[in-house]
Formats: C-alpha cells, structure tokens, sequence
C-alpha cells in the first residue's frame, strides 16, 4: 500500500482497488471504503456495487461518492461525505484512479 496517502490519523486515500485488495485492506484494519470513482471511467474497472459487496463479505462498510476527473467535488459530495466521515466507522480508505480526487473530496468535507 505504498501509493496510499495518510490524510489524518483515520483516513487514507489511494488509486483504484481490486477486489482482490479488499480482504488485505480489512486485514490492515480499516473499516470503511469509500469510492470516489464514477464507474465506467476505465475498461475493466469494478464497479462500486463489486467493491461494496466484495467489502461487506469481510464486514467493511462502504460507500460510493462519485467525483467527475478534472471536476471540483461538487457541494453534494461534499455533504456526502461529511455525512460518512461523521457516521461511518474509522480507519476510512477512500480510493479513486489515482487518490486525488479522493484527497480533494476529503479536504473539502473538513477543511471548507
């Protein structure tokens, strides 16, 4: 997990994972996934509905909040997220393809 970023002590962002990733990722101990990915955005990606049940077959919860490339999280996602910061359980890890949108989203959610 070298391409994961720590943003605060319970929140870490990262590209695109697999479902193969998900097990490891409950096993490093994190609670939560969140998906700032549209689907469909590259060929072969899973989609936030695979993810989720791949997370919820290993208890993890999960959450989509999905964030256009090359657009400001809009002010819904931001609700969104502040939503599942303050309701779902920590340590969150929040992917996209890269991270980026997924650090922006988050900085928006606590930083305004």
């Amino acid at each position: 997990m070298s391409t994961f970023r720590k943003l605060s002590e319970n929140f870490v962002v990262g590209p695109q994972i697999s479902l193969d990733d998900v097990p490891a990722i409950q096993e490093a101990g994190f609670k939560t996934i969140i998906c700032t990915r549209p689907d469909a955005e590259d060929p072969g990606q899973p989609t936030a509905q695979e993810i989720g049940e791949a997370a919820a077959a290993v208890g993890l919860s999960f959450i989509s909040i999905p964030v256009q490339a090359g657009q400001a999280p809009s002010s819904d996602a931001v609700i969104e997220m502040q939503e599942a910061l303050n309701t779902l359980p920590g340590p969150v890890l929040c992917y996209c393809r890269s991270g980026n949108r997924a650090g922006q989203l988050w900085t928006r959610a606590t930083q305004g």
